[in-house]
């Protein structure tokens, strides 16, 4: 049976909309967003129903219980996903243009020059998507705002309706038991701040703490969970660096230098609009990301060695983990990289560190792949020149290498230095998913990646390590950037062409697990 998520009437729920917006100011909010979900889920939870009692073809009831990871029971199982992926709607409702906008619609830019214009279309169906997260059985949900419908210039007066779209998304999540995790920057930064230099300008901070104030202002009575930047290595090193994401420049390495640290500084001024304008105690965290290397044996020396490369700050690019991590908790740069830049060092003024280095709650980190590590001649770690071997398992896109065992490295090297519990908040497998002629999404690699890398994050727990949540990416398929629509990292399975939902076998073995781990005594 083919099955299919997408709203029984489209114009219905357009016409609900509309009708919850218009008594908002007479009626609860949250009862009647809990109205709207529950009228536009229901044919999505009454379908996931139906197949689950007609069988799954993956049929995880029935899975050894040697495949699913032994979690503590108030362990945080997620999903998450970013606006520009996955909203759509990208001129609606008085939203501004942000560099992604621009980017994707010049040609070539993108693979068979996709844009993000509709992408999941999001914006109108997000009831029917947290309907999916519901039957999942995830708690909590990362999503990220976008700041141009927010600030359509970026700065200056906001946009109410694009306020009030996040009104109606936090408050059907919480309708429906899952809590959000609000990520303030995911990548989509306002053009008409691009204009004026983007990270590169002094005065980005300042920007980025008015926005923060702002949402902090309209959402902060009922979102806890906080992140300020999603991965500051991507954001200036492919977009500022080497061309290869919006807004595509290539400056010389002083001026990413430069952005790198006013990025930091926003961070930092994000922290402070947070704590001062949400209602009650809040966490935050900046999400970073980086590879891992991975020591090649269990020789306490390779291990040693391998730690050792993954905070050394070499070479003129950003992916070196501890510039962007050090400043944020240690509250200085890491002498290595001082040293290495030292020519190319933007301006530091008095209070820039006190303000990058706010103290933050735990530790935020997308994980999906790493390097085996080998110790050279000179006995320094070194990435095995022949990798992982001539075809090892991968995703459709080359970076992401199956290294399962990157997250329980990561979690430890990590927690050890910095002493903060961490949190997962990505972790995901591509593929070239598709509907088969049973009507079902079969995605075995997929369920393999995932209980390998959770199997190793319940290692690291056993051992000790604060890792307190996992977050998937992403819960659906969706607009992967300059790959387009082209690679699928979803638990479901849309449909760009009629915005139908099928969720995967992945889904339901995700639901199992979160399930048997909720179970347990």
């Amino acid at each position: 049976m083919l099955l299919s998520l997408s709203y029984p009437n489209h114009n219905y729920n357009n016409t609900h909309i509309t009708r919850i917006n218009t008594t908002h100011t007479t009626m609860n909010r949250r009862k009647a967003i809990k109205l709207l979900a529950g009228a536009a889920g229901l044919a999505t939870t009454a379908a996931l129903r139906a197949q689950s009692a007609a069988g799954h073809a993956f049929d995880a009831g029935h899975a050894a219980a040697e495949d699913f990871p032994k979690f503590p029971k108030n362990f945080t199982f997620g999903a998450a996903a970013a606006s520009y992926q996955i909203e759509g709607a990208w001129d609606a409702d008085g939203k501004g243009p942000s560099v992604w906008d621009i980017f994707t619609h010049e040609p070539g830019n993108i693979f068979e020059n996709h844009t993000g214009d509709t992408a999941c279309d999001h914006y109108n169906r997000y009831p029917e998507d947290v309907a999916l997260m519901r039957t999942l059985g995830v708690q909590a949900y990362r999503l990220s705002l976008a700041w141009t419908r927010i600030q359509p210039e970026g700065t200056g007066v906001p946009n109410e309706k694009g306020l009030a779209f996040y009104d109606r998304l936090i408050d059907a999540l919480l309708a429906a038991n899952i809590t959000p995790w609000v990520t303030l920057f995911h990548w989509d930064l306002p053009q008409a701040l691009q204009r004026r230099g983007g990270f590169v300008n002094r005065d980005f901070p300042d920007w980025f703490g008015d926005y923060a104030a702002i949402v902090a202002k309209r959402l902060g009575d009922r979102v806890k969970n906080w992140m300020t930047i999603n991965e500051p290595p991507v954001i200036i090193g492919l977009g500022y660096q080497d061309g290869k994401n919006a807004p595509g420049l290539k400056l010389p390495f002083a001026d990413c230098l430069a952005g790198a640290h006013h990025l930091l500084m926003a961070h930092g001024r994000g922290v402070q609009a947070l704590r001062a304008n949400c209602r009650g105690p809040v966490k935050i965290a900046i999400a970073q990301t980086s590879r891992e290397p991975i020591p090649a044996d269990d020789n306490p020396r390779t291990i040693e060695a391998a730690r050792a490369a993954y905070f050394s700050c070499e070479g003129k690019h950003f992916w070196n983990l501890s510039w962007w991590a050090d400043p944020v908790v240690l509250g200085r740069y890491p002498e290595d990289g001082l040293k290495a830049y030292a020519a190319e060092m933007p301006r530091i003024a008095d209070g820039d560190m006190k303000l990058i280095s706010q103290p933050v709650d735990y530790l935020a980190y997308n994980c999906y792949s790493g390097f085996p590590y080998e110790i050279a001649a000179n006995g320094q770690a070194r990435p095995k020149p022949e990798g992982w071997g001539i075809g090892n398992p991968r995703g459709t896109l080359s970076w992401l290498s199956v290294a399962p065992r990157a997250p329980y490295w990561a979690a430890r090297w990590q927690t050890e230095r910095y002493k903060l519990p961490f949190v997962f908040s990505e972790n995901g497998f591509c593929n070239t998913d598709f509907i088969h002629r049973d009507g079902k999404v079969h995605d075995p690699q997929r369920i393999d990646y995932m209980a390998g890398y959770l199997g190793e994050i319940a290692r690291a727990i056993a051992e000790g390590y604060p890792v307190t949540g996992y977050f998937y990416w992403s819960i659906l398929d969706n607009f992967e950037w300059a790959e387009g629509y082209k690679d699928r990292f979803g638990l479901v399975h849309v449909d760009y062409t009629t915005q139908k939902r099928t969720p995967k076998d992945s889904y339901y073995w995700y639901q199992q697990l979160i399930k048997r781990t909720g179970e347990q005594e």
